[in-house]
């Protein structure tokens, strides 16, 4: 027996497939991104093990926040953690079934696992450990990009039989992340006595997490806005980019600005009334054009009360990165473009300078031309698409750019070789 469709269904069916390969479940300036869980048992003890979890991410520009990550599972028989260094299980559970001088760390069925802070003491903490579940991202600090914790397992009989853990879940600063299952890999093997002697674990378990912006949030989380030089009009944030403002402007979903937020609670996430409802706003601003070189400005606004945005990051696709760039006031560096027409670039604060995103920061960027494809005609110089933090921006519709004036097709600077030959004509003539 067939399958029918309606007309209105095969649409609707065909939005689902797009929206999902295009914008969710594949992102095309990072298609290699993930995070990945990695368990390696290293020792072999009574009734059980040691092993070692490491977290390491492997996203570009996606980092996970100070709010931090969490790590939970299921166990595939009656394990126990006896003991844990580098993190701590949330919760101990019912351990009185187990007589012995010291209590097990975790006895839950399901423990779920967080990252010590980085004022831990000595005695808690392993190599790569307590960042707070914070992970930087790929790009911009691969050192800090990982974590890891040891744990010794118990409760496994005199015969144990050593299953992987199942049902994994990673929580990275809130929801998002989808954990493939835990499965054996090849063993991993690290060096030992400065390289001249190689190791490796007995067994090693491996999953590997990916994000979805559409399981993270129900409504995008910033939106773009245009001006130029040329043109006095200034492009807006689409209206509604990440949600509309209620039908009373004095409820509590938005705060005027100039007003103070209520206290903490529900409102933490409470942003500045605007008419696009954005926590971030990302400007970009065509400001001057130069015979060899065109100059923008970048400013990043943050209109949320509760949340100061800290080591955020901006990634900016654009036709004009293929050419050598200087940015001024915050760090930069190119990604791979996987085979995209267009360059892409990635910012990020400076420091102790600009790296939390408070009220404002904004950067100057000097882009050299290549006059094979330079133009300010059809939005060129405007950018094809903008990350905040990972996230995809609202972008303003392409018919809403500001575009160069009809009389001014071709705004070109005057030639300095041309200016050079006016003057020495005049100074003929002088003569």
């Amino acid at each position: 027996m067939g399958l029918f469709f309606t007309c209105d269904q095969f649409l609707m069916l065909i939005a689902l497939i797009t929206v999902c390969t295009v914008s969710d479940c594949y992102d095309p300036l990072d298609p290699n991104g993930n995070i990945t869980v990695t368990f390696d048992i290293n020792q072999w003890i009574p009734e059980g093990y040691l092993a070692r979890v490491t977290i390491r991410n492997y996203y570009q520009y996606r980092h996970v926040d100070k709010s931090g990550w969490t790590l939970g599972w299921t166990w595939a028989n009656g394990e126990i953690i006896l003991s844990m260094a580098g993190a701590f299980a949330t919760k101990q559970g019912n351990c009185s079934s187990f007589k012995s001088q010291t209590a097990p760390h975790s006895c839950e069925k399901s423990p779920v696992v967080a990252d010590l802070m980085p004022d831990a003491l000595p005695e808690t903490r392993t190599d790569d450990c307590c960042h707070g579940g914070v992970l930087a991202a790929w790009a911009i600090n691969p050192s800090k990009s990982f974590s890891s914790f040891e744990m010794t397992i118990g409760n496994l009989g005199v015969n144990p039989k050593v299953q992987a853990p199942i049902n994994l879940t990673l929580m990275a600063s809130g929801p998002g992340y989808t954990c493939s299952s835990v499965e054996d890999v090849d063993p991993t093997a690290y060096s030992d006595i400065g390289g001249k002697r190689q190791l490796q674990a007995y067994r090693t378990w491996k999953s590997t997490c990916t994000y979805s912006s559409f399981v993270a949030n129900q409504a995008p989380v910033c939106c773009v806005s245009l001006s130029t030089f040329y043109n006095p009009k200034i492009t807006f944030c689409p209206d509604c980019s990440c949600g509309c403002r209620e039908a009373d402007k004095n409820t509590v979903s938005c705060i005027g600005e100039g007003y103070d937020a209520p206290g903490s609670g529900s409102f933490d996430n409470i942003v500045q009334c605007t008419d696009h409802m954005c926590p971030v706003r990302i400007h970009w601003h065509v400001m001057k054009n130069y015979f060899t070189h065109w100059r923008v400005k970048v400013s990043i606004s943050n209109y949320s009360y509760r949340r100061n945005y800290s080591n955020w990051n901006v990634v900016i696709q654009h036709p004009g990165f293929s050419q050598s760039t200087t940015a001024y006031s915050f760090n930069s560096t190119m990604l791979p473009s996987f085979g995209l027409s267009d360059e892409v670039a990635l910012f990020w604060g400076i420091e102790y300078y600009n790296d939390e995103l408070v009220n404002a920061v904004s950067t100057q960027i000097l882009l050299r031309k290549d006059l094979d494809s330079f133009t300010l005609g059809n939005g060129w110089a405007l950018p094809r698409r903008v990350y905040f933090n990972g996230e995809d921006c609202k972008m303003p519709l392409p018919d809403t750019f500001p575009m160069l004036p009809n009389d001014c097709s071709s705004l070109k600077p005057t030639s300095p070789v041309f200016l050079l030959f006016i003057y020495l004509a005049f100074k003929t003539f002088d003569k």
